[in-house]
């Protein structure tokens, strides 16, 4: 059992595991759909605070790197449908969000506390995986992932 755990867990290298989300907004997206820009997929949930910390500045880099080829997708574990809707509408994200309640997507890589973002290269390789919050606007991060470009 050990080792199944070990093979599931997404490093620094490999290539993204690929899936598909229907997003609040109504599109269905794929890793695929993102070839030729940057994709940082954002673990998270709302009865996480350290999620909810980064939140604002995840949202503040989102826009700052969106015009240059960067996608947020942020990805919920919510079970609460009523509260995951509630929270975006009162944080007003408007970085593509989805909700994963069974984990599916998160177990692919092997993802189990939260917030967990990893960040994917045009190519679709996992260049960074940041475990815990991050201030998405400091300039050592925005440089990190601009380099990416």
């Amino acid at each position: 059992m050990g080792n199944s755990l070990r093979e599931r867990v997404v490093a620094v290298g490999d290539k993204a595991p690929k899936f598909t989300v229907r997003t609040d907004r109504g599109r269905e997206v794929s890793t695929t759909d993102f070839g030729g820009k940057v994709l940082v997929v954002n673990f998270w949930a709302t009865w996480c605070p350290p999620c909810i910390e980064e939140m604002p500045s995840l949202q503040a880099m989102a826009q700052q790197l969106g015009p240059k080829g960067v996608v947020v997708l942020g990805v919920s574990v919510d079970k609460n449908d009523v509260s995951y809707k509630r929270f975006l509408q009162q944080a007003r994200v408007s970085f593509e969000t989805s909700r994963d309640p069974e984990a599916n997507i998160s177990a692919d890589y092997g993802t189990f506390k939260y917030p967990e973002t990893y960040i994917i290269d045009r190519e679709g390789k996992v260049r960074q995986k940041i475990i815990g919050p991050q201030d998405w606007t400091a300039p050592e991060v925005i440089r990190s992932i601009e380099s990416l470009l």
